[in-house]
């Protein structure tokens, strides 16, 4: 393992330059709209760019959405969500109303065995014409109360299978709206919400690690072989980052060519291991087309790691974590850095994309 510490030189604040062009666009400064501005200035899908440049400052939202919707369906989904809702409400409805009708069958029930129970205890008619008139009211309603019980514990089942049925509907809604496309390991919503709750127990707050990954060089890669190659490469990437970890560490995409996992029950020596051990794995990976036999590796990344110990808040995890990454990148690359006490605290970069 390589550790360096080094002064980082000021990055640009990616996050106030896309708000700031947002605004002088009139684009309302709401998450999906933000992402898609995001990945422009990032410059990874310049396709993206071009539509989002044609539309200049006179952009609907609705011809924002259209965009949004061809590269990052998971982001307009909450039509489908809103479908599912309502389809789970009428179905509770239906539920409940069938509840109320057991209730009142049971309820009319009880009257019946009541006036049966009058009608024994009556001294005004002969012993069995009241046992006989019992008996036919009892039997009756036990009959009719029975056959109605089936009817309502099998629409009951029924409609637990409907309600089952669109809870993983839900499910997958949210799995899609917190799944990158790309490269499929948890997108930025994903890993707010996750380095969150990480300060929400001081259990695991006092054992979790995040590790910033940022891949080296990747834009002289887009540049020499294309965006598409670029996308290989990121995919082959998040497989060696994922393999290479426990399977209760969470794993995001969380920009462009930058990476986030966070290490709950870990120590800070098992995080700096994983960082370097996925490193390895990476370094030594081939990256070369089959059938050109061109070379695009090789291809390596840059980890800045920090525990949650060191941090008072999920932002100031990330931040710490980031400042060690550029450490990384200043001291010379392909090197795991560990955040300590000293080092600068002006990275600029917001993670909170989605905080309202």
């Amino acid at each position: 393992m390589q550790t360096a510490t080094s002064n980082r030189t000021p990055v640009p604040d990616v996050a106030a330059q896309v708000a700031h062009a947002m605004r002088m666009m009139g684009v309302a400064p709401i998450p999906r709209n933000y992402e898609l501005y995001y990945e422009a200035y990032l410059g990874s899908n310049p396709q993206l760019s071009k539509e989002l440049a044609a539309l200049g400052s006179r952009a609907t939202q609705e011809e924002l959405d259209a965009i949004g919707a061809r590269y990052f369906s998971h982001i307009h989904y909450p039509t489908g969500i809103e479908r599912a809702h309502n389809t789970l409400a009428a179905k509770l409805t239906e539920l409940v109303s069938l509840l109320k009708d057991e209730q009142y069958a049971l309820d009319n029930y009880n009257r019946v065995l009541d006036e049966a129970f009058h009608k024994m205890t009556s001294k005004s008619a002969a012993s069995a014409d009241i046992l006989r008139h019992a008996i036919d009211i009892l039997t009756e309603a036990t009959a009719d109360t029975m056959s109605q019980g089936k009817e309502r514990v099998q629409s009951v089942v029924q409609k637990s299978f409907e309600m089952e049925v669109i809870r993983q509907e839900l499910d997958e809604y949210k799995r899609i709206a917190n799944t990158d496309s790309l490269t499929r390991l948890g997108n930025r919503r994903a890993f707010d919400e996750n380095l969150a709750a990480v300060y929400n127990s001081e259990h695991l707050r006092n054992f979790t690690g995040l590790l910033v990954a940022d891949i080296d060089h990747f834009k002289k890669v887009n540049d020499s072989f294309g965006h598409p190659v670029g996308d290989k490469i990121l995919a082959t990437v998040s497989n060696v980052i994922r393999a290479n970890l426990r399977r209760d560490a969470f794993v995001a995409r969380t920009g462009g060519e930058e990476f986030a996992v966070i290490l709950g029950g870990s120590s800070q020596e098992e995080c700096l291991q994983a960082a370097d051990r996925i490193r390895t794995v990476l370094a030594g990976t081939p990256f070369k087309n089959s059938k050109t036999g061109i070379n695009y590796g090789p291809i390596t990344l840059s980890v800045g790691v920090c525990m949650a110990t060191a941090a008072d808040d999920p932002f100031d995890l990330y931040n710490k974590a980031d400042i060690a990454l550029y450490s990384a990148k200043n001291a010379g690359r392909n090197r795991t850095v560990l955040f300590e006490d000293g080092m600068r605290k002006d990275s600029g970069r917001n993670w909170l994309i989605y905080r309202r």
